[in-house]
């Protein structure tokens, strides 16, 4: 899908505001509410606009964020393709990203506890396809979350 000025300034905002009105975007991008409906509807169906969400942060989040690299004993197209089907039926893992580096995935979980982590470590991580190494890292506390990154 080839992005012009309008759909490029439509994303910036909804990234901003996710729950803004179809009105508030028209009003705000310079297009009619139907012109900029149908731009939004486009952005969706082609893949562009993947989804919305909350980010909730604070004490008012419960578990824990572990970061976790993972490094497969080899990289083979097989391989990554099996690993990267398995990880998406754990919804635990909230993000999953195919690295450069040391890591061939950097992967965000949440948990509710060291528990339920060392839970996921022996039943889901080290059972993935192709897993050699897990390196795993607790946070502390949240320091920046910006929407839109």
């Amino acid at each position: 899908m080839q992005l012009d000025e309008f759909d490029r300034r439509i994303i910036r905002l909804l990234r901003k505001d996710g729950r803004m009105t179809n009105v508030q975007l028209a009003r705000e991008i310079g297009l009619s509410p139907s012109a900029c409906l149908r731009r939004v509807q486009a952005l969706e169906a082609n893949g562009v606009i993947r989804g919305y969400t909350a980010i909730i942060g604070g004490d008012e989040a419960d578990g824990m964020i572990v970061i976790v690299q993972i490094t497969l004993d080899r990289q083979a197209e097989e391989t990554l393709n099996q690993f990267e089907e398995a990880i998406r039926k754990h919804p635990e893992i909230r993000e999953c990203y195919l690295m450069t580096g040391v890591a061939d995935y950097l992967i965000r979980a949440e948990v509710a506890s060291a528990a339920d982590y060392e839970r996921m470590h022996k039943e889901v991580l080290s059972r993935l396809p192709g897993v050699a190494r897990i390196q795993s890292s607790f946070a502390i506390r949240s320091v920046l979350q910006v929407p839109g990154r």
